[in-house]
């Protein structure tokens, strides 16, 4: 019997023809939507996992501002602040760095890119343990006699930044001062990296007429020490040492594993709202299922009184229209799935074209189950006001209807 339900639905879905696609599309958007962008979030969500678990868990982060999205605010980490937490129990390494945009000519070309100093003590371990950092060619790293020598990203000893590719000693004008280049770095896998330069850490100071100013304090901790005590005793310490009450930092501290959790929080929030929005096409393609279950309702008036003149049960014309309503929502669905991960793999693999390769799908079995089990739900839950109407079809009523 209910082989014979899909079958009659079946038909009736393939003789309506463009009807049936016009009726799924709002289910098609809708589930595309939601399918590309959860999948979008998840692989980048396991890709910035990977990253932060290739940093290490015994790493804390000291910034300026309020918070991890406040970096650029009016507040700035010092000296000061390095020797302070230097003298923290626990506390293994600590090391900084300051970063800008700087102008950067080479060969006569003149572009602006990101220059960061580093530590030339044991504390570039922390930063070059951080990013991954691998070295195609020249120093492994600087060295505390270096001065105007840099570390060229990427797309830079690639010619994908510059017309020309940067290559071993050549010479860069970083704000119009020669540095000399003494090792290409390898791939990282964004942009913004990627075309960066490295410098030692005094170089850059003297460069952005900043003796004191640092843009970030990395501290990592001695093995076995709790690492959430550790942040907590440094954000008490700088507080203490800035005159400030509680909730009123102009800093921010945070272990490696807030910092990830941070992350997944905007993460998760900028995809929720998103797929809000998608699901409003789902509530449209729901209202189009209802309302072409109602014009099949009136065009089988008399196939509905013929069906119910041999024998047919409310309940069985209820079910068949019940479950044509369900199969355009779960074909939609399935259209929708098949268009969403087409989206994300094209996504994917603009990202990868830019030069980001943290941007990656993740087909999750679970949520192309969910999206199917929605969509058929969504289309059973339409046609529920015209399968009834259907099924309380008076025989000789129906029989009569022109």
């Amino acid at each position: 019997m209910l082989k014979d339900y899909f079958r009659f639905a079946f038909k009736n879905i393939v003789e309506k023809g463009i009807r049936s696609w016009l009726t799924m599309i709002g289910i098609i958007i809708g589930i595309a939507a939601v399918v590309s962008l959860i999948s979008i979030g998840e692989g980048m969500q396991t890709g910035i996992n990977e990253q932060f678990e290739m940093m290490g868990a015994d790493v804390i982060m000291i910034m300026p501002g309020e918070n991890i999205m406040s970096i650029a605010s009016g507040s700035s980490l010092g000296e000061n602040d390095i020797e302070l937490i230097k003298k923290i129990n626990g506390i293994s390494i600590v090391g900084s760095a300051l970063t800008r945009v700087a102008k950067v000519k080479f060969k006569d070309e003149v572009k602006y890119t990101w220059v960061s100093g580093m530590p030339t003590d044991d504390a570039q371990d922390i930063f070059l343990d951080m990013q991954q950092m691998e070295i195609e060619k020249g120093q492994e790293r600087f060295k505390k006699t270096d001065m105007h020598k840099t570390f060229a990203g990427y797309l830079l000893s690639h010619g994908e930044f510059f017309e020309n590719e940067v290559k071993l000693r050549d010479r860069i004008l970083i704000n119009d001062q020669e540095f000399k280049v003494v090792s290409l770095m390898g791939k990282i896998g964004n942009p913004q990296d990627d075309s960066s330069l490295l410098i030692p850490l005094d170089a850059a100071r003297d460069l952005f007429n900043a003796p004191d100013e640092v843009s970030m304090i990395i501290a990592r901790v001695k093995p076995g020490v709790d690492i959430d005590k550790v942040a907590d005793e440094i954000k008490e310490r700088m507080r203490k040492d800035r005159g400030l009450e509680k909730g009123e930092e102009d800093f921010n501290v945070q272990t490696s594993e807030q910092l990830m959790e941070s992350i997944s929080t905007i993460l998760n929030l900028v995809q929720a709202f998103i797929i809000g929005i998608a699901a409003i096409s789902l509530i449209v393609g729901g209202i189009g299922i209802t309302n072409t279950m109602y014009t099949s309702v009136l065009e089988r008036t008399r196939e509905i009184g013929v069906m119910k003149a041999i024998g047919a049960r409310n309940e069985d014309v209820l079910v068949l229209f019940l479950i044509e309503s369900g199969i355009l929502g779960i074909v939609g669905g399935l259209i929708g799935i098949i268009a969403g991960l087409g989206m994300g793999k094209l996504a994917e693999f603009a990202a990868v074209s830019a030069g980001v390769e943290l941007l990656k799908v993740t087909v999750n079995p679970v949520l192309i189950t969910g999206a199917l089990a929605f969509s058929f739900l969504v289309g059973m839950i339409s046609g529920i006001m015209p399968a009834r109407q259907a099924s309380k079809l008076q025989p000789v009523e129906a029989l009569r209807y022109e």
